[in-house]
């Protein structure tokens, strides 16, 4: 199979549409339409620089509820589609497909001063300038909105009979968009552990005290955020932070933005208590929400929190797994073309299922009323702190779940967006091989071996090359940087947990890969794309995270635990070089940044245990078992046969066994702790290098 660009390949017509040819499920979805869309390539921009037509760009992605309501309402109208055929020609991107299209184009829309959202609606010159755009237009004027058939219109008149002004739109954007890839200022952020302190600081003042999270209406999981909070408590011993992380995870766990049935977190809250969430559920939020939940439980020891854990891998295996053994990307918000059918529930259902002894203790516990809590329906929440002490409740409650989980199965299911990306593969390869040894799940490990082996051998090219997105034999190659960032976590993480020097080998190729085609030698760090991607308006760079974690921001974590893992100054180097390339952008808004600052915590702060041991020795698996067990982020763990010597760059050089039997040494800094035999004697030490 020979890898697709990222660009497209079809042949063009424009009298036509075209999306029968797409691998993604979004495109798919849009193929039907009377809409002459087209798949975005260089084919197409040519296409319509011949025949000089303004571009109509569409992006969204297949579990967008208002994308779906935008094309019910404008794009399957044939009055409306008919307009949009003359006037335009109409492309149709998939934004988890292609990534670095919809960041451009976001970002255009932010430089006009408009907050964004899917589905992007922008408007493009022939060669695929922006000049004007917003995010989803009602068929008619409604909710403040122009009406779309108006927009079309008088976006065509303008570009038909003001090219000077829209000449200096395009100038102002694009112009933009390239300097949004060099730093915006001289000022530079000096990193340090007061520096996170303060920022941790700043970040608590906005935490919602009641119901957690960051602001109001709508809430966003924003984890990165809050493993900075977390990570400032543990440093710090200040109850502020674990008080505002603990309470953020435990709404969510309890809200209706968690399914209580089957599992599983959806993307965000449309109010500020976590009870109605658009109810798509996406790969990379449940991976970062599942390594955050991990992580806090591990300190606090929630049963809760297990309990989420355990469900949400449990729907994960069951529900997301590609036939090939990778991870889908997303489940939809809407069934039957209405959002959230699949997942709320009447009054008079549950009792038909339950009976009315169950029903009533079904529905005291997750707020099931006559009048409903969301327009007249009710979304599934624990209305009631539950008592887990209390077995038997739990366990009725739990046999009460399982009945109307059956039930729900019968339901007209969500769509399911099975496309492969390599990039949330990564988040999700990552938190299994972690977790799988914190809760003692070998067949964690197994998944997450099996989807990391099919990244590596279907969607790599050559030694060291990744491609992006991989549906249906199609690979859209070449990958971007979040792409290698997220698979070098993902094969470092296999490498601490399995002792495998393959992952090792391979994190480190993909690394030189980035060194040699998306390094940015004049300003540092890296672009998104590849210098041999197809040449867009703009190359992007930044740290910033969106929904997932930024490329650049992760890479600082990645390269400092190579440093570690290696003793190469070369990883070293380069964790240092992205925290200078970023440090500017940190100075002016430290808030999206929640990557590049953990990222820096671990460089700094590494916490590195060295267990002398033989792998599968009981004694030997018993220390990994509490080098895992304990809240400690910046854990880096090394497994060194006894006959082997450990690396003079290691602060455990020269240690040795004690008494012939497995012995770890707890190191941080240059300085190694004594040495333990014990398990119970480890995660002491282990926490006793978190204050420092």
């Amino acid at each position: 199979m020979a890898p697709a660009p990222l660009s497209g390949t079809n042949t063009v017509n424009l009298d036509r549409n075209n999306l029968d040819r797409a691998a993604s499920p979004y495109l798919q979805q849009h193929r039907d339409n009377p809409v002459h869309w087209q798949v975005w390539g260089p084919p197409v921009l040519a296409a319509a620089q011949a025949a000089n037509k303004p571009i109509l760009l569409s992006v969204g992605y297949a579990a967008c509820h208002w994308c779906h309501v935008m094309a019910h309402e404008s794009f399957e109208n044939p009055q409306i589609a008919a307009v949009m055929n003359e006037l335009y020609v109409n492309i149709k991107v998939d934004r988890e497909e292609r990534p670095d299209i919809d960041t451009i184009y976001m970002n255009a829309l932010h430089i006009l001063g408009e907050q964004g959202g899917w589905p992007l609606t922008m408007f493009l010159t022939p060669k695929g300038e922006p000049f004007w755009g917003g995010t989803y237009f009602p068929p008619e004027p409604r909710f403040g909105r122009p009406g779309f058939v108006e927009v079309l219109q008088k976006v065509h008149e303008a570009w038909r009979d003001k090219p000077q002004s829209v000449a200096q739109n395009v100038k102002m954007l694009v112009g933009g968009l390239r300097n949004m890839a060099k730093p915006q200022s001289r000022d530079r952020l000096n990193l340090s552990n007061d520096v996170l302190d303060q920022v941790a600081a700043q970040i608590l003042t906005h935490v919602d005290p009641e119901h957690g999270g960051v602001g109001g209406a709508p809430k966003f999981p924003q984890t990165g955020l809050f493993d900075l909070l977390w990570r400032a408590y543990l440093r710090t011993g200040i109850p502020d932070y674990s008080i505002a992380t603990i309470t953020t995870i435990s709404r969510m766990a309890q809200g209706g933005i968690y399914d209580h049935l089957g599992g599983g977190f959806a993307r965000y809250s449309t109010d500020a208590e976590w009870l109605a969430p658009h109810f798509e559920k996406m790969l990379y939020d449940n991976a970062q929400l599942l390594s955050h939940m991990a992580m806090v439980e591990a300190e606090t020891l929630d049963p809760i929190l297990r309990q989420r854990v355990m469900e949400t891998v449990g729907w994960l295996l069951r529900e997301m797994i590609t036939a090939e053994g990778a991870f889908a990307a997303t489940q939809d918000a809407d069934s039957e073309g209405e959002e959230g059918k699949f997942y709320v529930w009447h009054k008079p259902e549950i009792e038909q299922v339950l009976g009315p002894e169950d029903a009533a203790l079904f529905c005291a516990a997750y707020d099931v009323t006559d009048a409903g809590n969301w327009e007249h329906k009710t979304i599934l929440r624990r209305s009631l702190e539950p008592d887990l002490k209390d077995a038997d409740t739990e366990a009725k409650l739990a046999a009460c779940r399982a009945k109307v989980l059956a039930v729900r199965e019968q339901r007209v299911k969500p769509g399911w967006d099975d496309k492969v990306l390599a990039d949330w593969n990564g988040l999700m390869i990552a938190t299994l091989a972690d977790l799988s040894r914190q809760y003692r799940q070998p067949a964690w490990l197994e998944a997450a071996e099996r989807a990391y082996a099919f990244i590596v051998n279907t969607m790599g090219v050559g030694e060291a090359k990744l491609g992006h997105s991989w549906r249906n034999d199609t690979l859209i190659f070449p990958g971007l940087l979040d792409d290698y960032a997220a698979m070098m976590r993902a094969a470092l993480a296999l490498h601490e947990v399995s002792g495998s020097p393959d992952y090792l080998h391979q994190a480190q190729a993909w690394a030189e890969t980035l060194e040699s085609d998306y390094a940015d030698a004049v300003n540092g760090g890296y672009f998104l794309t590849s210098r041999e991607a197809e040449n867009l308006v703009a190359r992007t760079r930044h740290a910033a995270d969106n929904a997932t974690p930024s490329g650049n921001g992760l890479l600082v974590g990645v390269f400092a635990r190579l440093w570690y893992l290696t003793g190469d100054v070369t990883w070293r180097e380069r964790a240092q070089n992205l925290l200078d390339a970023f440090s500017a952008d940190a100075a002016r808004n430290f808030f999206p940044m929640g990557a590049y600052l953990n990222g820096f915590d671990l460089f700094a702060n590494a916490v590195q245990v060295a267990i002398i041991g033989k792998r599968g020795d009981a004694a030997t698996e018993a220390l990994i078992d509490a080098a895992y067990s304990v809240s400690v982020p910046n854990r880096i763990v090394q497994v060194i046969d006894p006959l082997a010597a450990i690396p003079e760059t290691h602060p455990a050089y020269g240690k040795a066994q004690i008494d012939g039997t497995a012995t770890a040494y707890v190191c941080l800094g240059p300085t190694c702790g004594l040495p333990v035999t014990a398990p119970a004697e480890l995660a002491v030490a282990m926490k006793a290098t978190r204050a420092i």
